[in-house]
């Protein structure tokens, strides 16, 4: 029987008797009231514990809280310690059998556990039986689950590509193209096509617009209102790359992404990031300047990239010109340019055409009579026209020479050379430059075939170079711009300049002693064939050439400023750098180029103006990148000094019998470099020379180490091959244009005598005969002796003896001139000028 006593503090067992669930224990006993609680009566709690004050107490003893009344906290057990186990409330736990599974007795467990549990009075709640699911139910979950990845997946793709993929950028962007050179005039120079690519970038304006149209009807006509893809042509891919088809119809913009990424591999992944690069182009482009880009590097056929290209290619005429039928069979050939080539498949090119011409009537492009009127075009070329490229003769270093500049000056990097589709405009003038070619090729026309030659024109005004020949083979050595050679005593004129800024006392009517044999700064220096002049005045010096005047020069100014001399004038700091006495004598290389740009800082008046071919550079787009400004240039050397070279250099050519013809003033000096090991032999010979608006150089040398030599076997010097080549070319180039005088000349130092100079009115070429020049006898002449004698460099009493005396000198060298050339003709012996021009057979072999 359960046990009924009063579970209030104090008392007994809890209500509902000793019996409780499985597994639960009883709580500990309630704690005794406190003393001032216990009493006779009944027991008194604590405050507010009991029946209100004044309550009569139940009847029947202690009064006991029904069942389920009394407080949670009350009741609640205590958790069994992890040691102790809840008695088994049916007896001892039975043990299992080998015949009772674990499952089964705990089974059974629990439902002794249930009957035991008291009853509370309220329903007990049951967890339904698992319900099994049919297989419809099945298919239909896995449904909506494809169906959410089919919808989730592609836009989770999307997202990712296009976090992942990122546009290519405008370097990336840039493609190769072709580059025009062209001579000052506009006229073609050199083309050059980045690896045999022909493409040439255009403006969208500069397409006509039915020849646009054209295209969107052939390629894509929804392609201003598409953002950048085609649903449909995708889904296409996708079925064709399940079955093994191929195709699937591309937007413009999906084919430039293809063009542009070099990526055209038919598979989803190319396709997926194909149409992500796609969309993010149209957000970042207009849809302009996409079709602009697409119609620039698409192929087209006859390794043509580009609509112009392909112009050019089939038709022979810019896309400008193109009409609406020849841009439609354009068109009707992107998707495959080599198969619809109108040379290869003519009906296929036809059939092409119609379907563009009927495309563009369905999108209103054009009406139906203008597509009636139009017919397929049949002025297509059979074959593209041979493209041009670098030229192979001297024109191709022409264009090296520009495109080094070009490079040089910043104005392209080297991978925008050939990405930018530059128009180079040179400053060589075409006509000049055909002048310099058949000078070199008359001249040297029955010579050694050895012989190589260079020649370089610059307007000293502005530092434009006029003519540059570097040699006949365009692909092989630039002698003009990077062969060095010893000028020889076409340097003297620098001397002179360094000469009369260290001592302003020395003039052109300075005296000094000419004598072959003298030992000076412990070297013995020789005159040309021991040439002797005891007191040879400085102008007399510069046209003879006497190397111990200019040795001594040079030793008296110092080295040292004979080089800053020659590197103020145009000489690169980097080319003559040895400061010793042989200086004077031009024993140390320089370039063609750089002796032209000298002598056109003396024909400027001391004005240095930096020699240059490249005028102006111009982008595809129509962008100038650069343009050539007008310069003043910089004043490097006193005007008057240089007034005073120029004027002890005008006897120069015209006793070489190299002078201009019509009497053109011209200032010159030749030069000869005697071979190192072969002797009375020479290796070099110059001629440079200027008038106010025209300065060049010319030089004849080899690529071996034989001699230069005239087809007769006579040693080649500079008044002759090169002076021959210099004189023609100068009298073509200058042909048509005024005679120029210089400045006025005002004399520095010690005056010179008065000697004749060229005279504008006069050919002295042809005023001079052959018997008078050898007539007057020897190398230094009566009268010459006798005015050096008799008045030193007092200019007054030169007056009455310039005539006989400059005449004789000038003769007798001739004369010496006849005997050096060896008589291979009247001409040489004529023509030889000075003995300064042959080599001097001393320390310093080669200064002519």
């Amino acid at each position: 029987m359960t046990d009924q006593r009063d579970h209030r503090p104090g008392g007994g067992p809890r209500p509902g008797g000793a019996d409780l669930p499985p597994g639960r224990r009883p709580g500990p006993p309630f704690p005794p009231p406190p003393p001032q609680y216990r009493g006779a009566g009944p027991q008194q709690g604590p405050p507010g514990y009991g029946p209100p004050p004044g309550a009569r107490p139940r009847q029947g003893g202690p009064a006991t809280p029904p069942p389920g009344r009394v407080p949670p906290q009350r009741i609640q057990p205590r958790p069994p310690a992890p040691e102790e186990r809840a008695p088994y409330r049916s007896g001892d736990m039975p043990l299992l059998t080998h015949e009772e599974t674990a499952s089964a007795a705990v089974a059974r467990n629990h439902a002794v556990a249930l009957a035991e549990r008291p009853d509370t009075g309220r329903p007990e709640r049951r967890t339904p039986a698992p319900r099994r699911r049919s297989a419809w139910a099945r298919v239909r979950r896995a449904v909506y689950v494809l169906l959410g990845l089919m919808i989730l997946g592609p836009v989770l793709a999307f997202v990712i590509g296009w976090l992942i993929f990122p546009v290519p950028s405008s370097d990336e962007l840039a493609v190769d193209q072709v580059s025009q050179f062209t001579f000052a005039d506009g006229t073609p120079l050199a083309t050059v096509r980045p690896e045999g690519v022909n493409r040439r970038v255009v403006l969208l304006d500069e397409i006509p617009e039915p020849v646009r149209n054209a295209v969107l009807a052939a390629e894509n006509r929804s392609f201003y209102s598409d953002p950048g893809f085609d649903i449909t042509g995708i889904l296409r891919a996708v079925y064709n790359q399940l079955t093994g088809g191929v195709g699937g119809g591309s937007t413009i913009t999906q084919q430039y992404v293809k063009v542009i990424t070099g990526d055209d591999d038919f598979s989803l992944v190319r396709k997926y990031k194909e149409v992500v690069l796609a969309v993010k182009i149209t957000r970042e482009q207009t849809k302009d300047e996409i079709l602009e880009n697409y119609l620039n590097v698409i192929y087209m056929g006859r390794s043509s990239y580009g609509i112009q290209a392909a112009s050019q290619s089939f038709f022979g005429k810019d896309v400008g010109d193109l009409t609406v039928s020849e841009g439609a069979m354009l068109a009707g050939m992107i998707q495959a340019p080599s198969r619809w080539d109108p040379a290869k498949d003519l009906e296929g090119s036809q059939r092409r055409w119609t379907y563009v011409m009927d495309q563009m009537v369905d999108a209103q492009f054009i009406t139906p009579q203008e597509r009636a009127a139009d017919v397929f075009p049949t002025n297509w070329l059979p074959e593209a026209p041979a493209l041009e490229g670098i030229p192979a003769d001297d024109r191709g270093h022409i264009y090296a020479r520009a495109r080094d500049e070009v490079i040089a000056r910043g104005i392209v990097t080297e991978n925008e050379f050939n990405t930018e589709g530059l128009t180079v405009t040179t400053t060589v003038d075409p006509r000049r430059q055909a002048e310099a070619v058949e000078a070199v090729k008359r001249q040297l026309e029955g010579e050694d075939p050895d012989l190589r030659t260079a020649l370089v024109a610059i307007d000293p005004r502005t530092g434009a170079v006029q003519s540059y020949y570097g040699g006949s083979d365009g692909q092989g050595t630039d002698y003009a711009g990077q062969g060095l050679r010893p000028p020889g005593s076409s340097f003297k004129p620098f001397v002179l300049a360094a000469a009369m800024a260290a001592d302003p006392s020395i003039g052109l009517g300075s005296t000094y002693d000419g004598s072959s044999g003298q030992t000076l700064a412990g070297t013995v220096v020789d005159n040309s064939e021991g040439f002797d002049c005891a007191r040879c005045t400085i102008q007399t010096a510069m046209t003879r050439s006497i190397n111990t005047i200019f040795y001594q020069l040079g030793l008296d100014a110092g080295p040292q400023r004979v080089i800053d001399t020659a590197h103020a004038l145009g000489i690169p700091e980097n080319q003559v750098t040895e400061a010793r006495g042989g200086v004077s004598l031009g024993d140390q290389d320089v370039h063609p180029i750089d002796m032209a740009s000298a002598y056109a800082t003396l024909a400027a008046g001391g004005v240095y103006h930096e020699p240059f071919l490249v005028s102006r550079v111009t982008a595809a787009d129509g962008r100038v990148l650069y343009e050539r400004a007008e310069s003043q240039g910089e004043q490097r050397i006193d005007p008057q000094i240089a007034r005073n070279v120029t004027e002890s250099m005008l006897d120069v050519a015209p006793t070489s019998r190299i002078g201009l013809s019509g009497g053109r003033v011209v200032a010159g000096k030749t030069g000869t470099q005697q071979h190192p090991t072969l002797d009375r032999q020479n290796k070099d010979a110059w001629m440079v020379g200027y008038t106010p608006s025209l300065a060049t150089a010319v030089w004849v040398g080899t690529d071996t180490s034989k001699p230069i030599q005239t087809a007769g076997g006579s040693p080649i010097y500079g008044r002759m091959v090169p002076g021959s080549i210099w004189q023609s070319y100068m009298n073509g180039a200058l042909r048509g244009t005024p005679n120029e005088a210089f400045p006025p000349f005002v004399a520095l130092g010690a005056a010179p005598r008065a000697e004749p100079t060229a005279s504008p009115d006069s050919d002295d070429e042809s005023s001079r005969d052959e018997s008078s020049d050898s007539g007057d006898g020897d190398e230094n002449g009566d009268g010459d002796n006798g005015s050096d004698s008799g008045s030193g460099s007092d200019p007054g009493s030169g007056s009455g003896d310039s005539g006989n005396g400059n005449g004789g000198g000038n003769d007798g060298d001739n004369g010496n001139g006849g005997d050096n050339g060896g008589g291979n003709d009247g001409d040489n012996g004529a023509d030889s000028n000075d003995s300064g021009d042959d080599p001097s057979f001393g320390v310093f072999p080669g200064s002519g």
